[in-house]
């Protein structure tokens, strides 16, 4: 696959967040319109979700979900499939991305009038939870994701763990078979930095810049 670039940047970041359960984060997910609860029935199709062409982008490990609300509110014509495992992460995210919508005023608990019918207001944001390490699962050829963005995560430091990674060679490999574009990776941790650098370049990867890149 040609023209792949990836983008590294380092920033301030807490990459070990913990979060507790959130019992009311699965209801108030399952209810909203920009949560795809199914998302290996959108496999090769995904544009179908959106309903319309424009161009896609994925957040693997979106987290609380500041960074997604944030792009598709300044590129309100790119879409944004956001990934993680975690409901109450999750949970989080669908608020926050309320609250950059001005459907919410925070995250605390609200009762919010019409509350389904304000989050059709977010068309370019799906929520999905799903395990990354069978993201081939829900992602293929067709959807030709063109950019890819990896914030902040979890570096796995433990040897026996480094396959968790989100940049391990394998993970990079399959990325490719949907991916039409380019991956922007932030870290802060030195280690992870070095050893994806490594591997990007080992299997094909071409990297567009450094910035601020402290080792």
């Amino acid at each position: 696959m040609e023209n792949q670039q990836q983008k590294w940047s380092f920033g301030e970041d807490n990459i070990n967040m913990r979060i507790r359960f959130k019992p009311w984060a699965r209801e108030e997910l399952e209810t909203s319109p920009f949560y795809i609860d199914n998302p290996k029935e959108y496999r090769n199709k995904w544009k179908t979700a959106f309903e319309n062409d424009n161009e896609i982008r994925l957040e693997l490990g979106c987290g609380k979900g500041n960074f997604v609300s944030q792009s598709s509110i300044e590129n309100p014509n790119i879409n944004y499939i956001a990934v993680d495992l975690i409901d109450a992460m999750l949970g989080m995210a669908k608020r926050n991305i309320e609250v950059a919508y001005g459907i919410r005023k925070s995250t605390d608990k609200e009762e919010i009038e019409d509350e389904i019918e304000k989050q059709k207001v977010v068309k370019n944001i799906k929520l999905v939870r799903y395990d990354i390490s069978n993201i081939s699962e829900i992602l293929g050829p067709n959807d030709e994701i063109k950019r890819i963005y990896i914030n902040f995560c979890n570096p796995w430091p433990k040897g026996k763990h480094h396959k968790k990674r989100l940049t391990f060679d394998r993970n990079l490999l399959v990325y490719k078979n949907f991916l039409k574009g380019e991956i922007y990776f932030k870290t802060d941790d030195d280690e992870l930095f070095k050893a994806t650098q490594a591997v990007q370049n080992a299997i094909g990867y071409n990297a567009l810049r450094n910035d601020s890149v402290s080792v």
